[in-house]
C-alpha cells in the first residue's frame, strides 16, 4: 500500500516559485563565459608545458568527485542514521521561536553618581 504524499509546506512552495522565477539562462552564460575566461588565463599564465592542463582537469576531477560524494551520500547518511539510531527526539525539541514584545521597553535610567 503506497504511503499518502503530505501536502508541499509553504516553505517549500515558495522556493519553488523563486526558483521558477529564476533567470537561469543569464546564470548559465555567466557561468560558461567565467569557466572560458578563467581556462584562458590558467592557459596563459601556465601554457601547455608538462601537461599542466591536464593534471589541472583530473585534479579538479576528484576534488568534484570527492564534494559530490560528500554531500550526497555522506551527509545524508549522518541525518539518516542519528535518527535511526538515537531516534527522533534525539536532537531535542525544537526551539520556541522568537516573540516580539508588544510595550516598547523602558529606556535606561542614566545614574545621578557618575555624571
Amino acid at each position: 500500500m503506497a504511503r499518502p504524499t503530505p501536502p508541499p509546506s509553504p516553505r517549500r512552495t515558495r522556493l519553488r516559485r523563486r526558483l521558477a522565477a529564476y533567470p537561469w539562462r543569464r546564470v548559465g552564460v555567466l557561468a560558461a563565459v567565467s569557466f572560458v575566461l578563467s581556462n584562458l588565463l590558467i592557459i596563459y599564465l601556465f601554457g601547455f608545458r608538462d601537461r599542466f592542463l591536464g593534471r589541472l582537469s583530473a585534479t579538479f576531477f576528484v576534488g568534484f568527485c570527492l564534494l559530490s560524494v560528500t554531500f550526497l551520500v555522506v551527509i545524508p547518511f549522518i541525518g539518516w542514521a542519528s535518527r535511526q539510531w538515537f531516534g527522533a527526539g534525539w536532537a531535542g525539541s525544537t526551539p520556541p521561536t522568537p516573540r516580539r514584545p508588544t510595550s516598547r521597553p523602558a529606556p535606561p535610567q542614566r545614574s545621578s553618581t557618575l555624571s
